[in-house]
């Protein structure tokens, strides 16, 4: 790891929905002693909307544009863990703020293991259907599948890769610490 990465006090998560983002980030922060901030939750706070709301009522592309505007944001403070989006990578600005401005960790968990703990979501706009209903076991596979394959390339570009399927919260934020302290933060 470059002696830059080091120095950097951002740390953002990234991985597809339902890998943990939202659920390590803030006990990771706590740890840390840094802040935490979960992006869809910053743009719900800023919108007055949720994000299924914002998707069905302003679409994908003023999401997509409102997120790279929070992550710019965020990009310019320091000592945040930061949760991003399932896609967040996939805007390549953002993915290039993130990588500049942070150690970028994946959190990496199998599609089946993802597919287990999304069948049941239906705040989730990607998993629904045109009319915002949760999708059938048999197309939600299909959507988490092409998504997983879309997405993993971008994702295992990231500085770390922690693996979480079927790991303890605490045991995954613990390997997050040691492995942040043996390169130097």
């Amino acid at each position: 790891m470059s002696e830059s990465l080091q120095r950097k006090t951002l740390i953002y998560l990234t991985g597809f929905m339902g890998s943990g983002k939202s659920t390590i980030g803030p006990i990771l922060a706590n740890t840390l002693g840094y802040e935490f901030i979960d992006i869809d939750k910053a743009i719900e706070q800023r919108l007055g909307k949720s994000v299924k709301e914002i998707f069905r009522s302003e679409g994908a592309e003023f999401f997509r544009t409102t997120e790279r505007d929070v992550i710019e944001e965020i990009s310019k403070r320091d000592h945040i863990v930061v949760s991003l989006g399932g896609g967040s990578l996939v805007e390549p600005a953002n993915f290039l703020r993130v990588k500049t401005s942070g150690l970028l960790i994946y959190l990496e968990s199998s599609p089946e293991h993802l597919l287990k703990r999304l069948q049941h979501k239906s705040d989730r706009p990607v998993l629904a259907d045109s009319e915002g209903d949760r999708l059938e076991y048999g197309a939600l596979r299909e959507r988490v599948m092409n998504l997983y394959r879309e997405r993993e390339p971008i994702y295992a570009q990231a500085d770390l890769t922690i693996h979480t399927d079927q790991k303890k919260v605490g045991l995954t934020v613990d390997e997050i610490v040691k492995r942040l302290t043996r390169h130097g933060r």
